[in-house]
C-alpha cells in the first residue's frame, strides 16, 4: 500500500469518530498518539515503550471498557515509565477526547489492518504523517494566524537558501516542523549524510544542526511526532520566542520561518527587553528576533514569509525595516499570489537576506519579483505547484540555476547576472528609492493590465472571486485579532 493510499484511509478513520463529537484537528491529536505506539513496532523502536502500553498488548484486549481504561491510563503515565525524551514530550499533558471505548476499538483494529510495509523508511513515514498534516491544515480557514505554509513553498525557499552540513538552522515559530524538515530532506539529496560522514557529523545533524520553537502545545506535539518519523531527534522547544527564551537563540547560520499572523496578545508588546524597537505586531518584533539571532561572521542568511503590512507600517515598522537594511543585505522580495495560503485572500511576501558583518550600510537595492499581478486564481482547481516558482528561480539566479547556487551563497550571486534576466515582473530598486518612500518596501508591483486598461477589465467571475478571497482573508485576520485579545 503506497504512503498516500494509508494516509487516505488514517484520514477517513476519523469519520467513524464524528458520532464522538471529535473534530479534525483533534482527531489528529489522537492519531498522534496511537500511531506513535504503531510506529514504534514498525520502525523498531518499540523498546522506548514499556511492555504494558506496546501495541502487540493494545490489540490483545479484546473487552473495549478494558481497552478503553488501558489507554486513559497509557496517556496518564507513559512519560512518566517511560526512560525515551521524545516519549516524555510526545505524551506531556496527553489526554484522550474520545468518549465511546467502542470507537477506540475501531481505531486500533482499523490501523492495525492496514498493510504497513516493513521496507517503508522513515522518510516515507513521514510523508504518511506530512500527508495528515495537510489535510487538517485544509479544514482550518482560519483561527490565531496559524497558517500552513504549502509544502512546494517550502522547498523552493529551502533550496534558495541552499543550507550545508555542518550549518545550524532555526525556526523560531515551527509549527509542525516543516522548514527544519525539508532541510534534512534537501540535505540527504545532495550530501547523503546517512552514509557519508561520519558518526559524530551524522549524530550533529540528526540531534543539533536543526531546531524550532513552538508556542502552542498541540502544535509542538505535532512537530516532534513528525521530526521523529523523519528520523530526527531535533531540539524542538515549547516556549514563546518573543518571550525571554527567545534571547538565547542566537549564532544561526541559517533562519527559515513563517511567523504566525496577527498582534501580541491584548496588544502588548514582547516580554523580552533586548529589542531596539519593541511593538504589538508579532511579525515586526519576529523579523527583529530573526535577523539578530543570525551571526556576523558572514554567510548567515534567512528567508522569512511575511504579511504585506510588514512592508508598509508606519512608526516603529519603517525603523525595523530600516534596521534590516543597515545589518543585512535584503537582496530578495518575492510578492507571493493570493490564495496560496488556506486563509484566502492573505497577502504575503518572501524576504530573502543574508547577515552582515558590519552594522550598518549592507544593503544598497533590492531585487522584487511580482508572482501576485495577473496570475491565476490558485485553489482546488488550479494547485499552487513548484512549477509556479520557474520564472521567479530563473530570475532569483540570475539564469545559473539551482545546482550552481547550492555551491555559493544567494547573496553573492553576480549583479550583472540578475540584471541580464529579461521578465517584466523582475525589477531592481535602490536603497535611496525606497529612502524616499518612508523605507516602504512595499514595491515591486507591476502595472495590472486588466484594471488600468478600461477595455480589459478581465473575466467577471475571477473578479468576483478575488474580492470574496480579500473578504475572506480579512474576515479570517480579525477572527484570529479577536481570539487573540480573548
Amino acid at each position: 500500500m503506497s504512503a498516500e493510499q494509508i494516509a487516505q484511509k488514517l484520514w477517513m478513520l476519523c469519520n467513524v469518530l464524528r458520532d464522538d463529537g471529535v473534530t479534525y484537528h483533534q482527531y489528529l491529536n489522537e492519531l498522534t498518539f496511537i500511531l506513535f505506539i504503531k510506529l514504534s513496532e514498525v520502525k523498531g523502536f518499540e523498546n522506548e515503550i514499556p511492555v504494558e502500553y506496546r501495541w502487540g498488548t493494545l490489540t490483545a484486549i479484546k473487552d473495549n471498557k478494558e481497552l478503553f481504561d488501558t489507554y486513559r491510563e497509557l496517556l496518564a503515565t507513559i512519560s512518566t515509565k517511560s526512560t525515551s525524551a521524545s516519549i516524555k514530550e510526545i505524551f506531556t499533558n496527553a489526554s484522550t477526547t474520545l468518549r465511546k471505548p467502542v470507537n477506540l476499538k475501531t481505531l486500533i483494529s482499523s490501523i492495525d489492518e492496514l498493510d504497513w510495509y516493513e521496507e517503508h523508511d522513515r522518510d516515507v513515514m513521514g510523508d504518511i504523517y506530512e500527508d495528515l498534516l495537510e489535510r487538517n491544515a485544509t479544514e482550518k480557514k482560519s483561527g490565531a494566524g496559524q497558517y500552513f505554509t504549502p509544502r512546494p513553498l517550502i522547498n523552493v525557499m529551502v533550496e534558495l537558501m541552499a543550507p550545508k552540513l555542518g550549518e545550524r538552522w532555526n525556526d523560531p515559530a515551527c509549527g509542525t516542523f516543516g522548514f527544519p524538515i525539508s532541510i534534512n530532506q534537501y540535505l540527504l539529496h545532495r550530501y547523503d549524510y546517512k552514509y557519508s560522514v561520519g558518526e559524530k557529523q551524522r549524530d550533529f545533524q540528526e540531534k543539533e544542526a536543526l531546531s524550532g520553537v513552538e508556542l502552542v502545545q498541540d502544535a509542538h506535539r505535532l512537530a516532534l511526532m513528525n521530526a521523529k518519523l523523519h528520523g530526527l531527534e531535533s531540539p524542538i522547544f515549547l516556549d514563546d520566542t518573543l518571550s525571554e527564551f527567545g534571547k538565547k537563540l542566537n549564532g544561526y547560520d541559517g533562519v527559515l520561518a513563517n511567523p504566525p499572523f496577527g498582534t501580541k496578545k491584548g496588544g502588548e508588546r514582547p516580554s523580552r527587553d533586548d529589542f531596539t524597537f519593541p511593538t504589538s505586531n508579532k511579525q515586526l518584533n519576529f523579523l527583529q528576533h530573526i535577523y539578530r539571532s543570525l551571526h556576523k561572521k558572514g554567510g548567515a542568511r534567512a528567508a522569512v514569509v511575511l504579511p504585506d503590512n510588514v512592508l508598509f507600517e508606519d512608526g516603529d515598522g519603517a525603523k525595523i525595516r530600516r534596521d534590516l537594511m543597515d545589518k543585512c543585505k535584503l537582496h530578495t522580495i518575492l510578492r507571493l499570489p493570493t490564495g496560496i495560503f488556506y486563509a484566502q485572500g492573505v497577502k504575503t511576501n518572501v524576504l530573502f537576506f543574508e547577515r552582515g558583518t558590519t552594522e550598518t550600510g549592507n544593503t544598497d537595492h533590492v531585487w522584487y519579483y511580482d508572482m501576485r499581478t495577473n496570475v491565476p486564481s490558485y485553489g482546488k482547481r488550479t494547485p499552487f505547484t513548484r512549477a509556479a516558482f520557474g520564472d521567479f528561480i530563473k530570475a532569483y539566479t540570475g539564469g545559473i540555476g539551482l545546482e550552481d547556487v547550492a555551491t555559493t551563497y544567494n547573496g553573492d550571486i553576480d549583479q550583472q547576472k540578475r540584471e541580464a534576466i529579461t521578465d517584466e515582473r523582475w525589477q531592481c530598486i535602490t536603497r535611496e528609492q525606497i529612502a524616499k518612500k518612508n523605507d516602504s518596501l512595499d514595491l515591486g508591483l507591476i502595472a495590472d493590465e486588466s484594471v488600468s486598461n478600461g477595455n480589459n477589465l478581465g473575466n467577471p467571475l475571477d473578479i468576483a472571486n478575488e474580492v470574496m478571497n480579500e473578504l475572506k482573508g480579512i474576515m479570517g485576520e480579525l477572527e484570529a485579532i479577536i481570539k487573540e485579545i480573548n
